[in-house]
C-alpha cells in the first residue's frame, strides 16, 4: 500500500478583471471576492512528522494572493498579456507555489480557485 499525505489549505483575496473577447458581461469590468485552496502532497513525512508546517502553504499562497489583492489583475503580470481568467490564475499560484515550495518530500499537488461560491477551477500537474 502506497502512503500518501494530503495538506490543505484556503486563503482568499479580492481583485477586478475584465476578460478579452469574451462575448458577454464578462468582458466588463467586475470583480470578485476569490477563494483559493492549496493542496500540498507527500509520500513520507519530516523528522517532526509533518508534511509542511500549515503556516508556510499559508505565508506563501498569502504572498502570491497579495500581489493580486485590490488590483485590475488585467494591469498586473503575467495577465498584461495573458486573459485572467479563474483557469490562468489556479495556473499562476500553483507554479509561484511550486517554486516557494517543493522540495524533494513535498509538492504542490493542486490549486483550486473559487471565482464565486458555486463556481471553481482545480489546476493540477500530474504525470
Amino acid at each position: 500500500m502506497t502512503t500518501k499525505y494530503t495538506l490543505k489549505v484556503v486563503t482568499d483575496f479580492a481583485a477586478a478583471h475584465s476578460l478579452r473577447d469574451y462575448p458577454g458581461d464578462c468582458q466588463r469590468l467586475h470583480g470578485h471576492n476569490w477563494k483559493v485552496e492549496v493542496e500540498v502532497t507527500a509520500d513520507r513525512l519530516d523528522e517532526l512528522g509533518m508534511v509542511l508546517d500549515f503556516k508556510a502553504i499559508r505565508q506563501a499562497a498569502r504572498k502570491v494572493g497579495d500581489e493580486l489583492d485590490h488590483r485590475y489583475l488585467n494591469e498586473v503580470p503575467p495577465f498584461d498579456r495573458i486573459n485572467p481568467t479563474a483557469e490562468n490564475i489556479a495556473a499562476h499560484f500553483f507554479q509561484r507555489l511550486t517554486e516557494q515550495l517543493n522540495d524533494a518530500r513535498a509538492r504542490v499537488h493542486a490549486v483550486t480557485l473559487w471565482e464565486t461560491e458555486r463556481a471553481c477551477v482545480r489546476y493540477t500537474e500530474e504525470s
